[in-house]
């Protein structure tokens, strides 16, 4: 029965394919929506556009799918040969394929709505919801021409969604969605959640500002629970400047003053791109999914500001990040503190910079909160190499080589001496 189920479940997600292709390549791309494409390089929030539209709903069915070939190795010191300190034995060849399913909605003009799906991901093989929004841009359902003025700088968004804390969220892996992202993997410490919330955006000649409530949960519940509300903000400027030059800087902050479970580095269901890089023997791809992050284990009094510069000058691109997040877990009195700094350097070249190459630098500097390491000052430092080859706007692959290292953790910890190394091959097609 198992097999006849795995099966009907492959045939299904054959045809919806299928049909998203074809449906995908009848609807003309929405407004106020980032492409999943080529064409989302290096967007962030999408520019507002108040051109009128008809009123009738008009539904865009798209999706992406990502497929990596793993050749990794790691090793750790374990002088007390500690037996749940033996790492998995791994050797080289494919992770499991990853799919997402994504409805883009016109619901009346100015009105939209977008519902992504993981077909197939890391932590949950099984399809689930990621989430889902709806956005704000006219208020011509009230009244045509309604407030017109504040509405042509102003967007709202309600929904269980991702949150716009930082700029880095919008270069990363979501799940089988990796084309936007110029190598395998997302940052040390990925600070992506969904939760349920509202946010409210200001656009104007080049300036944004945003700012957001949420329920600070990830897995929603009406059973009480000790969580606050989480807050986010963000202010920065983003211009292209000439037809060469475009420069953006955005600062943003995200706080909570109690969470039984907080989840800004840690809500990622999808899962890290390297597969078992630092789990012990016995350890399941599922249950470690965030294998090679960093996850500082706040609960309360979160408080995180992150900075984001990013300059592009014809083909060479620069995009960095400085975030200082501190906190505390469920039984410390004392706050703890952590810094992250990443910074990548990319060459975009050929025809419509179809090729590219770059490295990345990537470090988290901070207090351990692991048992028997309390107050020791742990280090992580990670460096990319790679580039990728966009064979059309819809498909590229990207080859990443990668180099870990672990200092600070003694020597009855997992951690001690870990360090990793290798490529990653990962092929990508999004629609």
């Amino acid at each position: 029965m198992k097999t006849i189920s795995n099966t009907l479940r492959l045939l299904g997600m054959v045809i919806l394919v299928v049909f998203t292709m074809e449906a995908s390549a009848q609807q003309p791309w929405l407004k106020n929506f980032r492409t999943y494409d080529k064409n989302g390089l290096n967007v962030f929030e999408p520019v507002k556009d108040t051109t009128s539209t008809s009123n009738e709903v008009e539904v865009k069915i798209g999706s992406a799918f990502a497929l990596q070939f793993q050749a990794l190795d790691h090793e750790n010191s374990n002088p007390n040969n500690i037996p749940g300190n033996e790492l998995v034995a791994m050797g080289n060849n494919f992770n499991l394929a990853t799919a997402n399913l994504d409805f883009d909605v016109k619901l009346y003009n100015g009105v939209n709505l977008h519902l992504r799906t993981y077909l197939s991901s890391r932590h949950h093989p099984e399809p689930y919801v990621k989430g889902g929004y709806i956005t704000i841009d006219k208020l011509d359902f009230i009244r045509p021409g309604f407030l017109e003025n504040i509405m042509n700088k102003v967007t709202f968004k309600f929904g269980h969604m991702e949150n716009n804390y930082g700029d880095a969220h919008f270069r990363r892996s979501d799940n089988a969605l990796a084309i936007y992202n110029p190598f395998v993997e997302n940052f040390l410490m990925d600070a992506f959640t969904t939760e349920v919330g509202a946010e409210i955006y200001y656009q104007s000649n080049g300036w944004i500002a945003m700012g957001g409530i949420t329920n600070g949960k990830l897995n929603q519940t009406a059973v009480k629970t000790p969580t606050s509300p989480s807050f986010i903000g963000k202010i920065g400027y983003d211009k292209q400047i000439t037809d060469d030059f475009r420069f953006r800087l955005t600062g943003s902050f995200y706080y909570t003053h109690r969470s039984a479970n907080q989840y800004l580095y840690r809500a990622d269901r999808a899962g890290s791109r390297y597969y078992f890089v630092t789990e012990a023997v016995g350890a399941s791809s599922s249950a470690q999914y965030a294998s090679g992050r960093f996850e500082p284990g706040f609960r309360n009094e979160v408080t995180s500001i992150m900075i984001n510069p990013f300059v592009k000058y014809n083909g060479l691109e620069f995009f960095g990040l400085y975030e200082i997040s501190s906190g505390k877990a469920t039984a410390e009195t004392d706050t703890r503190s952590v810094n992250h700094i990443g910074a990548e350097l990319l060459y975009r070249f050929g025809a419509n910079e179809n090729f590219y190459i770059g490295g990345r630098y990537n470090t988290v500097t901070g207090e351990i909160a692991s048992a028997g390491l309390e107050g020791t000052e742990g280090d992580v430092t990670r460096i990319n190499l790679g580039g990728g080859w966009f064979m059309t706007k819809n498909i590229m692959v990207k080859l990443d080589y990668v180099n870990q290292k672990y200092d600070g953790y003694n020597n009855t910890n997992r951690f001690h001496g870990m360090k990793f190394s290798g490529a990653v091959l990962e092929a990508v097609i999004s629609f």
